[in-house]
């Protein structure tokens, strides 16, 4: 291989690296609810310079703080299967790096959402920033069972922030929209540390299945999805979203039910991955239905 073809290569595996801090696929389902959030919010499509702005906004910051996220949580990174070929914890991104790099996306987004779209949602994206890293990543992560359900309140901001793009305030159609996420998050982790359950007992981590068991885990994810599926049918009644919303509310969370009612019953692999992967489409989804339904109307 020549100087310059290396060079290529390397500056390549550069921008991959960096583009892996910013954990892309993350990054897909907090747009689409930030979107979602938007057309409750507008009553239809939303103009879409705003609607790129916030999207824009909204990627910069998430990228940013899974890049601080990666910086901090380097150690245990090393020690997972899942997450140890991350840019920090193989060594080839420093934490200091990776930190600076995840400071200046956030301060960019925060830029470009106060100047171009309203202060409300740059306060409410850096606030979901410093609550992911301070709080969840910092405080929660390494000392709690409870980590993921508060620390569920950062990835619950983006359908606020883009119901504040919109608006300029946040109501009460926003907080169901917090609610419907935050109660989300749980059953989805949960499930996926039932498959992991052996990286995050080498890691330390106090996911609930390492220190309260299977059994009452399951239990919890049942629990979690019933508040979870009760609050998307409340969410129609005041009225901010019709009948082709409440349908599929009532299909999606019908299965979501399911499928956690089964994994209390037996709790395998197969079907605790069914019920992870079906809570990755049952979020789109949701959201997808708001988005269809304040188009239609």
């Amino acid at each position: 291989m020549s100087v310059g073809n290396l060079s290529r290569h390397s500056i390549k595996n550069i921008i991959s690296d960096y583009v892996n801090l910013t954990k892309p696929r993350i990054q897909l389902m907090l747009l689409i609810t930030a979107l979602g959030g938007m057309f409750v919010a507008a009553n239809g499509p939303p103009p879409v310079v705003l609607a790129f702005l916030v999207m824009t906004g909204g990627s910069l910051a998430a990228g940013g703080a899974s890049a601080i996220n990666n910086s901090i949580d380097w150690d245990i990174d090393q020690r997972m299967r899942r997450t140890r070929t991350r840019p920090v914890a193989d060594g080839r991104i420093g934490q200091k790096s990776a930190l600076i790099f995840g400071v200046i996306l956030n301060a960019v987004a925060f830029g470009i959402l106060a100047t171009w779209v309203n202060y409300l949602s740059a306060w409410l994206t850096l606030g979901a920033t410093l609550f992911y890293v301070v709080i969840y990543t910092k405080l929660l992560k390494r000392s709690t069972t409870q980590n993921i359900v508060i620390g569920g309140a950062a990835g619950a901001i983006p359908p606020v922030v883009g119901w504040a793009a919109i608006t300029g305030d946040v109501g009460l159609p926003a907080l169901y929209l917090f609610a419907i996420v935050f109660f989300w998050t749980p059953p989805h982790f949960w499930a996926l540390s039932l498959l992991i359950q052996g990286d995050y007992e080498r890691a330390e981590v106090p996911m609930l299945p390492v220190i309260k068991g299977i059994p009452a885990t399951t239990k919890h994810i049942f629990l979690h999805t019933v508040i979870l599926v009760t609050l998307t049918l409340l969410f129609f009644v005041i009225g901010t979203v019709g009948l082709v919303y409440l349908f599929g509310a009532i299909v999606l969370g019908s299965i979501f039910l399911f499928l956690s009612y089964r994994l209390i019953r037996s709790a395998d692999n197969r079907n605790a991955r069914t019920l992870y992967l079906y809570s990755l489409l049952y979020l789109a989804l949701v959201f997808g239905f708001m988005i269809l339904d304040s188009s239609w109307g």
